[in-house]
């Protein structure tokens, strides 16, 4: 059917999905969006955005029962009254956890971009070279000089702060002007300067608006005002999601069409044809199944909603999976181990009152086996730092006088400071997922497997963590230092990526430096299901801008009628 035709069909309206629709429809492809989720529409289905504290009914806080009945997503930072509406709750969506994972889910447009934290480091050539330097994985086809242009590309569409710091082990982006740190921030950065040369705490680059420009003046948005609840959605489009950004962007063109609640089944093969030629949806209200048609299609539907995909994509040419000749399709997934923090407090500097409100927080590059390996673990970890000051309040008494105890001016405290690790975990083919042969979602669709886990080598590195910030902490005048293992699931980093990773060799990889599959070249995965391995950064910006780059390679593909 000719309605049911397009140039160009893509799966997911996340942040991947949202970047190769904005290309295709800029370059005048007309475009299918599939997202399995309801619409959301910017500032219109934000329903707490501008909500008062004291007007939730539990301040904010989840229930019991809410809590007994989500025992996976109600362990995510954001979950909470405030934006719960935004998460997939356990019991809707099961999956099977042979090994206990928590798998964070957002199923409407715009994905997990609504709520996520809006950190955005570049890769550099070290976490591209990684693999093949240290032996694991298989080697990246691509290196940072690949992603360079596009990581910039991406950058000032988005909107990016940042310090220019001139760092290899991070590089430098097109930058909004920062926010202002606090007076401990700098001084422990000053600390780190003075007592290392492999070391640095920067600013913590993140995808907020801090002064406007034209690009963003087209997009509707407005300048970041900290509110600091950003997981509601943000009516001034102060940071950047995909429901302020890209779809709108890709719809004025008039040529997407965006269809959510679509919950595709599998990608459609033709044995005659030797290509993918469409797509197979279930309506999520109605049952109803219906086919698509593309020349190209995108699979971005998350990292292991995209594996599930594939692997129910069979055919009698991919009987385990479209584009599964190796039996890879499912394998060597990876995570960031979020596991170590460390507290200290810091008695100084009490005249200062400001703790420096801004969305983001300081942030510690990779600074073990960067430049050799000289540990007993491979590869390392970054971390998150921040300070704030210390009060005390007053809760005695009731009705006026709880309220002038409360209001009561307090001298200010010690600081409290905190660091927290975002290790890179290495892909292993043991950590894997499946589909389950017996147990079927409301849609006919198979169950997933999740079998994926924490090893020595993460042990390793989360002991290091602890030794070298204690002595960072312990260097920089910190009290009280207390380290802690939190044991947090892998999952609940929300960085699950592979399964169908990049590679140079059809025999060890599924993709090839374009994001096309080897034996399947009209289909593309651009999202984190096709990372080759996880350095220690956050992986969105990475995601976006491989994205980009796929859909422009694809699109000139088309136009040379290759694809």
């Amino acid at each position: 059917m000719k309605s049911n035709t397009f140039d160009t069909i893509i799966i997911g309206a996340g942040m991947s999905g949202g970047w190769a629709a904005k290309e295709f429809t800029e370059k005048g492809f007309k475009t299918l969006l599939l997202e399995r989720g309801p619409n959301v529409e910017h500032i219109n289905d934000y329903p707490t955005t501008n909500t008062q504290p004291w007007e939730f009914k539990h301040r904010g806080r989840l229930t019991s029962k809410e809590i007994e009945d989500n025992p996976i997503v109600s362990s995510c930072y954001a979950f909470r009254e405030d934006a719960k509406h935004f998460f997939v709750k356990d019991k809707e969506h099961p999956y099977g956890q042979v090994k206990p994972f928590d798998w964070i889910r957002g199923y409407q447009v715009g994905g997990k971009s609504i709520m996520w934290a809006r950190q955005v480091q570049r890769w550099s050539t070290f976490d591209f070279e990684g693999p093949l330097r240290d032996g694991y994985a298989v080697d990246w086809p691509i290196r940072y000089r690949d992603l360079e242009e596009w990581y910039t590309y991406v950058e000032r569409f988005v909107g990016v702060s940042g310090n220019k710091d001139g760092l290899d082990t991070l590089p430098d982006g097109a930058f909004l002007k920062p926010w202002e740190s606090n007076v401990v921030e700098d001084y422990f950065s000053d600390q780190v300067k003075r007592h290392y040369t492999d070391r640095h705490v920067i600013y913590g680059r993140c995808a907020h608006l801090t002064e406007s420009k034209p690009i963003f003046v087209q997009q509707g948005r407005g300048l970041c005002m900290s509110r600091k609840i950003c997981q509601r959605g943000c009516p001034l489009g102060g940071y950047f999601n995909v429901n302020s950004t890209l779809i709108p962007w890709a719809l004025k063109t008039g040529n997407l069409t965006l269809k959510p609640n679509s919950v595709v089944h599998s990608v459609i093969y033709d044995e005659a044809k030797q290509k993918a030629v469409g797509v197979r949806v279930i309506d999520s209200e109605t049952k109803v199944s219906q086919d698509y048609f593309a020349k190209v299609i995108f699979v971005t539907a998350s990292t292991l909603n995209t594996n599930l995909i594939l692997l129910n994509s069979t055919s009698n040419r991919f009987p385990n999976g479209l584009g599964n000749d190796n039996g890879l399709l499912g394998k060597y997934i990876a995570f960031h181990n979020y596991r170590g923090t460390i507290n200290a407090e810091y008695d100084g500097f009490q005249e200062f009152t400001t703790e420096g409100g801004k969305p983001t927080s300081h942030y510690i590059p990779r600074f073990r086996n960067v430049y050799k390996q000289e540990t007993d673990f491979l590869r390392g970890y970054a971390a998150g730092f921040g300070a704030r000051p210390m009060r005390e309040t007053n809760r005695n008494g009731f009705g006026d006088k709880l309220k002038s105890n409360l209001l009561e001016t307090k001298e200010n405290g010690m600081w409290s400071i905190n660091a927290h690790m975002m290790g890179e975990t290495i892909p292993k083919e043991t950590n894997q997922v499946s589909i389950d042969k017996e147990k079927k979602d409301s849609w006919g669709i198979p169950q997933i497997n999740i079998d994926v886990d924490y090893d020595a080598n993460d042990e390793k590195m989360i002991n290091d963590f602890f030794e070298q910030f204690t002595e960072m902490f312990t260097k920089a005048g910190f009290k009280n230092i207390k380290i802690n293992d939190n044991h947090r699931r892998p999952g609940n980093d929300i960085h699950e990526m592979g399964g169908v990773r990049m590679g140079k060799d059809p025999k060890t990889s599924l993709l090839n430096k374009w994001n096309q599959l080897h034996q399947c070249k009209n289909v593309f995965v651009s999202d984190g299901a096709c990372m080759t391995s996880t350095s220690t950064q956050n992986p969105s910006l990475t995601f976006m801008a491989i994205s980009a780059r796929a859909a422009n390679y694809a699109i000139n593909e088309i136009k040379k009628g290759n694809l």
